[in-house]
């Protein structure tokens, strides 16, 4: 999955908050959800999919952690897409500045 689709859906968003800084085992991530396992699970498997997660295997326990180099092309894209917006915004400032200089003071 593409990962700008994978982060769309707000508890995989979550699930990316909460592996961002430590390890985590599915069943701690899963915990802090109000939905099964399964569906947590299938969340992981997504964000695992679009390289956004790794996964190690210690025993039958499974640890998740966000993988930030594999954020890689999700981080270009957001930059891409702000940088534009930024521009334009930007802009549109001072056009309202130069427009504002052009009325004059007002009283």
């Amino acid at each position: 999955m593409d990962p700008v689709q994978a982060v769309a859906e707000p508890r995989r968003r979550e699930i990316l908050r909460l592996v961002w800084d430590t390890e985590l085992c599915a069943g701690d991530i899963a915990e802090r959800f109000d939905v099964t396992f399964g569906a947590v699970s299938q969340h992981l498997k997504v964000l695992r999919d679009a390289g956004l997660v790794t996964l190690r295997q210690d025993g039958r326990r499974r640890y998740y952690r966000a993988d930030r180099e594999g954020m890689g092309p999700l981080a270009e894209y957001l930059q891409a897409m702000w940088s534009t917006r930024l521009d334009t915004l930007a802009e549109l400032a001072e056009e309202a500045e130069r427009a504002a200089e052009q009325k004059g003071p007002t009283r």
